[in-house]
Formats: C-alpha cells, sequence, structure tokens
C-alpha cells in the first residue's frame, strides 16, 4: 500500500508501524492526515489504537480501517470506536487513492452493503431513534447518508445546494450527539431509525 500511495503525486508516505502501539505513537509524532489501519495488529488492535489516537490527539487524522473481510465484527468495532471508514485488502490500487481523497477531504468511506450486515448483528446498541426529534428534511438525509451518498449526491437528488445539505448534516451530527457522518450512519442502524434488510 505505501508503494501505491507514495506513486500518487498528491499524497506522501510519512511513517508506517509494525503494531498498535507503534501505530499511536507515530500517529501522534508525525500528525498525518489520514491513518490506513490494520483492524488486526499484534499488542493494541486497531480498535483500541483508533480509541487512542482520537482521544490523544486534539486534532486527530482521518483513519480508514484496513481488513481482509467486509464483514469482519472488528470493522464495526473501529468505526463505533471513531474510524471513518474502512477498505478490503484487496482494494484496486486506484480505488486506494481515491479512497484515501475521499477521507482527507472529510467525507466517509462506507459500502452501504457492508455496514448494514455488520449493523444487523449489532442492533440495539443504541437508544430508540424515536429520543431523537429529526426534521422531516434531516430524516431524509440521513437515510439518504445511510445509503453512501455524499452531499453533491444528495444535493442533486434533492435539488438543492450542497451548501444545505451540509448544514443539514451538521444539524444531524449535534442532535444526534456524534462527531461524524460515519458514527451519525452507525446511529441510524444501532437505533432502529433505518433497518437492515
Amino acid at each position: 500500500m505505501a508503494v501505491i500511495i507514495d506513486a500518487d503525486p498528491r499524497m506522501t508516505v510519512v511513517g508506517q508501524a509494525a503494531d498498535g502501539v507503534e501505530a499511536v505513537s507515530e500517529a501522534r509524532r508525525l500528525r498525518p492526515d489520514v491513518v490506513l489501519m490494520d483492524v488486526r495488529m499484534p499488542r493494541v488492535d486497531g480498535i483500541e489504537a483508533t480509541r487512542q489516537i482520537l482521544r490523544m490527539m486534539d486534532r486527530p487524522p482521518k483513519i480508514i480501517v484496513v481488513t481482509t473481510f467486509d464483514n469482519d465484527d472488528y470493522v464495526y468495532g473501529a468505526l463505533r470506536a471513531g474510524a471513518d471508514g474502512f477498505l478490503l485488502k484487496r482494494t484496486r490500487p486506484a480505488d486506494l487513492v481515491d479512497a484515501i481523497s475521499v477521507v482527507a477531504a472529510g467525507d466517509a468511506l462506507l459500502y452501504p452493503a457492508a455496514v448494514r450486515k455488520l449493523a444487523a448483528g449489532h442492533h440495539g446498541g443504541r437508544e430508540d431513534a424515536t429520543a431523537v426529534t429529526l426534521t422531516e428534511r434531516e430524516s431524509e438525509v440521513l437515510r439518504m447518508m445511510t445509503t453512501g451518498l455524499s452531499n453533491a449526491e444528495i444535493a442533486a437528488q434533492l435539488y438543492v445546494s450542497s451548501e444545505t445539505v451540509k448544514s443539514h448534516v451538521a444539524k444531524i451530527l449535534a442532535k444526534l450527539a456524534v462527531r461524524d457522518r460515519t458514527q451519525a450512519v452507525i446511529w441510524a442502524y444501532e437505533s432502529g431509525f433505518v433497518r437492515p434488510d
């Protein structure tokens, strides 16, 4: 992966780590924009390393967890811990670079079918959806977020500006008390706001 990333002129690999302890230490020392985090590592796994990075750094990097299987419970744990998305190790080189760009730009990297499958086994982990009052438009935007649509794609479907969607997303995050789109999608499944098929 390092070779693929370094080959793109927009990106530079600033460090690598052999395990979770080293990943946390290197993230704090190097302050990268994006971390690719293996979910299964010695000493400290990717879930705990993600938690530590997000807790210890005042401006933490975006974190993409990397796994072999898209139905890995470790992935769900890492997403709940605050990771911004996930990739499979077999991801094509062009898709790897695109994924890093997407997350660096502030969008979530979620694959709706995989998140639905992961969430199916974790329903009920959050408060009931009725405990949060979203407007009709906010509810519509959140449902669209769970399908993996970006702000621009949601805007096109709703015939509104991207800025309007961005405003709705910000209000949704505040009402749900979550830090980002990924956490909002997880909340939507765990609270029963949307049901995994």
